[in-house]
């Protein structure tokens, strides 16, 4: 019963019907200080947070919501001016709201060539709050996107489930390091070392560190003394509601001062 309810989503996109938008924050290269992607972080029609969109999403809406993501995403990026420049935009999935990949796509495949974006300017970010229903789907699902020239990254690596279980099943093209390890990295031994062996981890597997949450100059200044090129967080730039925000000077500083061309 539920998959001619899931196919109808799939193709017409309207299933969804709970308004809401889409802010962007920046993911700094922090060798050029420029914007290497744009994270789409879902908001209310206001600007309202997330938990507002979020608290209405149940079993019975989690495939349209996802799908909705998508186009919302893509549409609110471009028109705030994404292909003016080259940075890329990364969209959150949910795993299990994906029954079949190549079916799933379709209705996000139209919207990009409607709006003119290139697929390989499209990073998929995945994690989830309750363990992945089924690794080998999610795989299937990595596999499919990397033949269309997306990238895949593992969010909230180090919180939860999101840890080396994830990177140690799939092939992910990114990891963005979770805030609760980025937090006063400066001055924590411990988290030091974790963020040094992920960095070295990635660069023997070709796999590019994010690291989300940086609040404050000394913490950036570490991570990227550590190697961990791409850096996202307020002391960059807060979300744009619906815009693509300037970023904040520190971005500029930690730049020129250079980091470590290790991903």
């Amino acid at each position: 019963m539920n998959a001619p309810v899931r196919c109808t989503a799939c193709r017409d996109g309207n299933a969804f019907d709970i308004d809401f938008s889409m802010a962007f924050q920046p993911i700094v290269d922090m060798t050029t200080g420029r914007p290497y992607a744009y994270e789409a972080l879902v908001r209310g029609p206001g600007g309202e947070g997330a938990m507002t969109v979020l608290s209405q999403v149940t079993d019975a809406n989690r495939y349209a919501f996802d799908q909705a993501c998508r186009v919302k995403a893509i549409g609110t990026a471009v028109a705030a001016g994404l292909l003016d420049g080259d940075a890329r935009l990364s969209i959150n999935f949910l795993p299990n709201a994906v029954y079949s990949p190549m079916a799933c796509i379709q209705l996000t495949l139209k919207t990009a060539a409607a709006a003119g974006l290139p697929l390989d300017r499209l990073i998929f970010e995945f994690t989830e709050g309750e363990r992945i229903a089924s690794p080998q789907h999610v795989q299937t699902i990595i596999d499919a996107y990397r033949r269309m020239g997306f990238g895949v990254a593992i969010d909230d690596f180090g919180a939860g489930h999101a840890g080396l279980d994830l990177f140690a099943q799939f092939t992910p093209d990114i990891i963005k390091l979770d805030m609760e390890l980025v937090r006063d990295i400066d001055s924590d031994p411990r988290r030091r070392a974790i963020v040094r062996a992920a960095v070295a981890m990635c660069a023997e597997l070709d796999t590019l560190v994010i690291a989300e949450g940086v609040e404050t100059p000394a913490e950036a200044e570490m991570l990227t003394s550590l190697g961990v090129r791409y850096l996202q967080g307020y002391l960059l730039a807060h979300p744009g509601f619906e815009r693509l925000p300037v970023l904040a000077a520190p971005a500029r500083v930690s730049a020129q001062q250079g980091a470590s061309p290790t991903a």
